[in-house]
């Protein structure tokens, strides 16, 4: 599988006019040109990916691998993110043959990790084992490991949903930022490299075996990508205006899928936050109901001093009679 944001993502674009299209697409967020621009507000069933700047004149067969494209690279800095998590914790990648085994059966079946010797992190390492026995418990020291993890904030913040909340639109050169950002601490921390086998080198290398995992089954082929907007799909032989007309300054939300996975659910009448909203309001409301109808309880009507007629017994001295036998 050829991953987002390699240094093959420019080749993919096809021919001379769809490489202009993407450099029209990409341009807009450093340039005076995004108040006219469409956004699309990406999102993967209902959850928001990001915002994207593009032409209404864009060529549907053009944008759908670009979305593609911006979405795949995203999910690429999440898991690089996740194993130089695990990087920093517990060193690097044990050989496949290891992994998994107690010390005494790695020692029984006189087993060595080659390149734990080769892979050594900038300013030595200290020793924290790796429960799960994945890596090989010789992690970066403190100085480097506030690298690394300093480093995967500032990724993850790049391509973050956030984004979507702050009104930011994400395009390739951010996701390519964000992988260079973590490309150069890993560089930064193993000046030796990482072993052939360690999947964020995989990752990095464009090499990454995703098949038969669940990160594989959210990777969408750009070839293979379609979107939908208002429950139509956005037919790739024809451009966005075809659908949005000539509006130039609107939002409109598109959903990515696969192909043959059919149309998407259709979005809510209402938000999340707003349906939130709207069920505190109404709880407020019963809660008030409940203490009116408190308040107008006449219970209090069988009290002594609610009583119309106690001052005139009290005053005859019939107060405490009790009618009846004893």
């Amino acid at each position: 599988m050829t991953a987002a944001g390699g240094p093959e993502a420019e080749e993919a674009t096809g021919s001379a006019g769809s490489s202009w299209v993407l450099l029209l697409l990409a341009a807009p967020a450093q340039s005076g040109l995004s108040s006219a621009m469409v956004r699309l507000h990406v999102k993967r069933g209902d959850e928001s990916q990001f915002l994207l700047h593009v032409s209404g004149s864009a060529r549907l067969a053009d944008l759908a691998p670009l979305v593609a494209r911006i979405y795949n690279g995203r999910l690429k800095v999440q898991r690089l993110c996740s194993e130089m998590e695990e990087l920093a914790e517990h060193g690097v990648y044990l050989p496949y043959n290891m992994q998994g085994l107690t010390d005494e059966q790695i020692e029984e079946l006189k087993l060595k990790d080659e390149w734990a010797e080769k892979c050594v992190p900038s300013g030595g390492s200290v020793f924290k084992k790796d429960e799960i026995g994945r890596r090989n418990g010789h992690a970066p020291n403190e100085k480097m490991q506030q690298v690394i993890k300093k480093t995967i904030e500032e990724a993850k913040a790049l391509i973050s949903r956030k984004q979507v909340q702050a009104n930011v639109c994400v395009n390739m050169e951010m996701v390519k930022d964000a992988l260079d950002q973590l490309r150069g601490a890993v560089m930064i921390v193993y000046p030796m490299g990482l072993p052939p086998h360690d999947p964020i080198r995989m990752e990095l290398e464009d090499k990454e075996d995703l098949s038969g995992t669940h990160a594989g089954l959210e990777v969408i082929e750009e070839s293979q990508a379609q979107l939908w907007w208002a429950g139509k799909e956005l037919n790739e032989t024809k451009l966005l205006s075809d659908y949005i007309g000539k509006n130039e300054k609107t939002t409109i939300i598109v959903k990515i899928q696969k192909k043959g996975q059919g149309a998407p659910g259709r979005e809510p009448l209402i938000s999340h936050e707003e349906q939130k909203q709207m069920m505190l309001y109404y709880y407020r409301k019963q809660e008030e109901l409940k203490k009116l109808e408190e308040d107008d309880d006449d219970s209090f009507l069988n009290a002594e001093w609610a009583d119309n007629h106690a001052l005139k017994r009290q005053f005859h001295g019939v107060k405490d009679i009790k009618w009846g036998p004893r």
